[in-house]
């Protein structure tokens, strides 16, 4: 087997690591040396880097992920996989399984129990994007507009949450900020995903929407067109431009 044949058939790094910090706490004679573990979830990328992630206190993986690089890694983290048979992988099963009850009693018109689970799954990991945006979902729906903007501002910080895995979450989201009347948080939404993903047309559709409900003309024209230059053909987006023009001819000048 050739080198190049062997490196395409290897198995890419992925699944549960730790690295160990050595401190030394006191002085002189009273010094003593503690040895700190950290959790790790690693996943070889395409270019050969590390993505590593932290698990929390709940040991589920969560917060900012970073890419060191396979030398560094492979000098500094070990493998865990008992630790993720034993431990990590009932937490995150127990995790997915309170998220989808959650969904399960919002989609029922239950909100109340939605909104328990939720609070469940948020409590054991607060990035967690499916649990914030069902926990925004539920306040929304029953009209807690302050509870909704809470998490509003915890998901624009969230990258995660406009990754495309996400994206029907993502859609259903925005389309409630801007149905309960929050227009300022649907435009700061959709600007958010915009800055990640300029070439979609339906964010700028979803936008223009937003700034028409605001009564913002010029800005809902310059959406809709920025959304028939990517997509001619967007049927809605043309007959909505069309009556977005025909509304601001029909005002008075200023």
């Amino acid at each position: 087997m050739t080198a190049s044949k062997a490196s395409i058939d290897r198995e890419k790094i992925k699944g549960i690591f730790s690295s160990q910090t050595v401190q030394k706490i006191g002085t002189g004679t009273t010094v003593r040396r503690t040895i700190s573990k950290m959790y790790w979830q690693a996943e070889e990328l395409e270019s050969g880097d590390i993505q590593i992630q932290a698990l929390n206190t709940n040991y589920i993986p969560s917060g900012p992920k970073s890419t060191v690089t396979k030398e560094e890694f492979l000098s500094k983290y070990s493998p865990e996989p008992e630790f993720y048979v034993s431990t990590v992988y009932p937490k995150i099963k127990e995790l997915n399984s309170t998220i989808q009850r959650g969904e399960k009693a919002r989609q029922a018109g239950a909100t109340y129990s939605a909104e328990f689970e939720f609070q469940q799954a948020v409590g054991v990991d607060e990035d967690n994007v499916k649990a914030n945006f069902g926990l925004g979902l539920t306040y929304m729906e029953r009209g807690e507009n302050h509870k909704a903007n809470d998490i509003f501002e915890r998901l624009v910080k969230l990258d995660a949450a406009f990754e495309p895995e996400h994206k029907h979450l993502f859609n259903e989201f925005g389309i409630n900020l801007r149905k309960t009347g929050m227009q300022d948080q649907a435009i700061d939404y959709y600007s958010k995903a915009l800055e990640m993903t300029s070439r979609d047309e339906n964010l700028h559709y979803n936008m223009a929407r937003a700034y028409y409900e605001k009564g913002e003309l010029s800005n809902c024209i310059d959406h809709l067109e920025k959304a028939l230059e990517i997509n001619t053909e967007h049927a809605e987006a043309k007959k909505f431009l069309e009556y977005a023009k025909k509304m601001q001819e029909s005002q008075p000048a200023s």
